[in-house]
């Protein structure tokens, strides 16, 4: 027997749904006042289109929305002068769960444009209002002139509509708060969910407190807006100033300190966005690199700190990003299987780069200023994303001991005939002193890599470079530090600071070094040192490897010293005293001493004095 086939609409019964939706709308029941905000916003929206398209003659009318708390009445009130609704709208638009009026709207007036400025999509918006109300009232008239309408709707999801009275056009919702939301009826909660939602929408908003004894009083003075219709990321660069650019940092992340410099993003079709992004101040190396980039879509704050939207390498930024192709309520996995976000994610690292570039090319001495502040920034950037190294290779700035700036090019240009393909580099000036006085002693630039970062920075630099080679100044004896004499090497020598050193397996080299008051080097290769001091932060960061990484350390013996051509002819006493005294010299100018290094340094120290 063929069985019959059925088909139905799933139906919802609102004493089942209204629960859901009081707890389970949104996350953040802070968000109710944007919907409905944003909601007023839409209408005005919606009617400034109409007069556009010469459907509605609109004079010289104030567009405005006014939110009214009322502790003594326990309301709160989104009111707007816009396109407002006639009962039968009501009855569709309000009365169906998700049946959305703006994208209705859309379809009828806008076509396939969608940089129209509408914020609701879902119709759902509207509905938040229940997530702090025992019963929402909507007072609306249409721009039609039909007549007002009333509708009051409880918790349970029960309304009933009536007549209304109401002079203007516009729709005025009234939030009855329960009790349990009763912070909602508090002025400095209203002001931070709007200050946080609401600071930059289209629409000019205006908060009262309704007088106590006179909840019809007004104010005898208008009070300002709350929000800034033309946030400085709508307008075109060109009309911007650093001042304003600043002002508007200040205000939005309440920061005293300047930015460094910002980027003003203005990306029209495909990706359809705008945004200002900022590169802050760091008073550390140390101090938090988190930055703060704010959502928006359509000037409504949207959520903090998107990191789907932003590189992870690039969120120690500061920024506002308007994106109209995303929904207004986004989701984290939204997000992060979006394509529209890969590209503005992209765009993104585009802009930072080609910001970067033009400040080394065209305000080199701005950049200079600014190198030390996002030096960290930019080699991690590096490190994390080939292309962006790529993209900025020819910006990195080396910081040379005598405090000026070069490029990794100039210096290697500069360096042909004496190191080639090497950058000489220190880690502490102060304790690599005397190789810093040797090489500027021959011409060569020594340049300065002092963070902790630097040494997994220098090793992705190699990777990318195979051709350049990073040396620390202690690492090695450079050829150019050498004269062309002939040496001899001295086994006895060599054995002597062997036992001094209490080492059998140092190696002892000699060479003529072409600064004669320098007796004695001891140098650790640039291979063994990285690898120690990766296992050193391995260690910090609580990983046990098990594993002990040979130091590979070499002293070399200069034969033209005075000193060492002395030493030879010494007593035998006095030949180890002055060896391990030398010795102990060059191991304080590689790193600090141990305390039993030192005590022996000490007591050697002793017996020289006594000799003299």
């Amino acid at each position: 027997m063929e069985q019959q086939i059925k088909k139905g609409g799933i139906s919802v019964q609102t004493e089942h749904i209204f629960p859901v939706i009081k707890k389970w709308l949104y996350s953040e029941k802070d968000i109710f006042l944007r919907e409905i905000v944003s909601n007023a916003s839409d209408a005005v929206t919606k009617l400034r289109r109409l007069a556009s398209l010469g459907q509605y003659d609109n004079g010289d009318e104030v567009y405005r929305i006014d939110v009214i708390l009322d502790k003594t009445a326990k309301t709160l009130t989104v009111s707007d002068n816009g396109i407002g609704m006639t009962e039968e709208e009501l009855d569709r638009y309000i009365c169906q769960i998700a049946l959305s009026g703006a994208l209705e709207f859309v379809e009828k007036y806008e076509g396939e444009n969608t940089n129209n400025g509408i914020i609701g999509h879902f119709g759902l918006g509207f509905y938040s209002s229940f997530m702090v109300s025992d019963s929402v009232e909507l007072i609306t008239k249409s721009y039609t002139g039909t007549p007002a309408v009333r509708w009051v709707c409880g918790a349970d999801g029960n309304y009933e509509t009536s007549p209304a009275e109401r002079k203007e056009h516009g729709t005025s919702v009234i939030m009855h708060i329960s009790e349990e939301e009763a912070a909602y009826l508090e002025k400095y909660k209203i002001e931070e969910v709007l200050e946080k939602y609401c600071a930059f929408m289209p629409v000019e908003i205006f908060f009262h407190v309704a007088d106590e004894e006179d909840t019809e009083k007004k104010d005898p003075e208008e009070p300002k807006p709350i929000n800034d219709t033309t946030p400085l990321w709508q307008k075109n660069p060109s009309e911007c100033t650093p001042e304003e650019y600043k002002e508007f940092y200040r205000k939005v992340f309440h920061d005293f300190r300047e930015p460094l410099f910002w980027i003003h993003v203005n990306a029209d079709y495909p990706l359809n966005f705008r945004g200002i992004l900022y590169f802050p101040k760091l008073t550390n190396e140390y101090e938090s690199i988190e930055g703060q980039v704010k959502l928006y879509y359509n000037q409504v704050f949207v959520a903090d700190n998107i990191k789907e939207v932003i590189p992870e390498y690039l969120l120690m930024l500061k920024g506002v990003l308007d994106c109209p192709e995303l929904p207004l309520n986004v989701s984290r996995s939204y997000l992060q299987n979006n394509t529209y976000v890969s590209k503005v994610s992209a765009h993104i690292v585009k802009k930072v780069a080609d910001k970067l570039n033009s400040l080394c090319n065209t305000a080199r001495e701005e950049y200079e200023k600014v190198w030390n502040d996002i030096r960290t920034f930019v080699e991690y950037a590096c490190m994390r994303d080939r292309k962006f190294y790529d993209r900025v290779k020819d910006s990195l700035l080396l910081e040379l001991t005598d405090r000026s700036f070069t490029t990794a090019a100039t210096y290697l240009e500069n360096a042909k005939g004496t190191h080639e393909n090497t950058v000489y580099y220190t880690s502490d000036k102060a304790a690599q002193a005397q190789y810093i006085s040797m090489f500027e002693a021959q011409g060569m630039q020594v340049a300065v890599f002092d963070k902790q970062l630097d040494v997994q920075f220098l090793s992705i630099l190699e990777t990318y470079n195979t051709d350049v080679k990073y040396v620390r100044i202690d690492a090695d004896v450079a050829d150019a530090l050498k004269s062309d004499e002939a040496v001899a090497e001295d086994k006895t020598l060599a054995d002597l600071f062997r036992k001094v050193a209490g080492d059998e397996k140092l190696t002892v080299s000699f060479a003529a070094l072409k600064d004669a008051s320098v007796p004695v080097l001891l140098t650790i290769s640039e291979d063994s040192r990285r690898m120690e001091e990766m296992m050193r932060m391995y260690a910090m960061s609580g990983m046990n490897l098990g594993m002990n990484y040979p130091t590979e350390a070499t002293l070399t013996v200069n034969t033209i010293s005075p000193l060492i051509q002395r030493l030879s002819s010494m007593e035998s006493e006095k030949q180890e005293k002055a060896a391990a005294y030398l010795y102990r010299l060059a191991l304080l100018s590689q790193r600090k001493l141990t305390a039993e290094e030192l005590q022996r340094f000490l007591s050697d120290s002793y017996g020289i004095l006594e000799m003299l």
